[in-house]
Formats: structure tokens, sequence, C-alpha cells
């Protein structure tokens, strides 16, 4: 079981964003979608991020801690958005 402390969350090095799982792309600020995990909409929470997540128009997401410092990710949580799921032909 992974444990976070609350001040961790809080770290300035350590980023919550949303990354679409097929694209790989992060949910940013004005709502569009970049590469440069950077330029992703911080959340405070992962629960915060989770929740936003879901009704993103996006197939698959992944909740990732970045750290900018050395621009590693860590996977927290993943789900599915709001998008269309479609069957392989």
């Amino acid at each position: 079981m992974l444990v976070v402390l609350g001040n961790v969350v809080a770290c300035p090095f350590m980023n919550i964003l949303i990354e679409d799982a097929e694209t790989l792309e992060y949910l940013a600020k004005d709502g569009l979608w970049t590469k440069n995990a950077a330029e992703g909409k911080k959340f405070e929470a992962t629960e915060a991020a989770f929740d936003v997540a879901k009704k993103e128009p996006i197939h698959k997401f992944n909740i990732v801690f970045y750290i900018t410092q050395t621009e590693q990710f860590i996977n927290m949580d993943h789900g599915r958005g709001k998008g269309i799921v479609t069957s392989p032909a």
C-alpha cells in the first residue's frame, strides 16, 4: 500500500497531473492537452485529479506525480474518462 504524506503532496517539486494514457499528453490549465508535462494543470490531491479525469472526453487516463527537478513520473492511479470505447473490427 502506498502512503503519501501530506507535506509531500504540497512539495513544489512534485505535481499531480492527468495523463491521457493513449496520447501521452497532459491536461493543461486552459482545458487543452499538451505534450509538455511542465505545462500540465496541477492538482492538490490525486482524488481531485481522478474526479476531473473521469469527466474528460478521453478513454484511458493515468494520474501521475511529476517530479520537476528530475523530470520523472510516478503512476498513482488510472481509469477511464467519458470517451467512447470502440471495439476492434
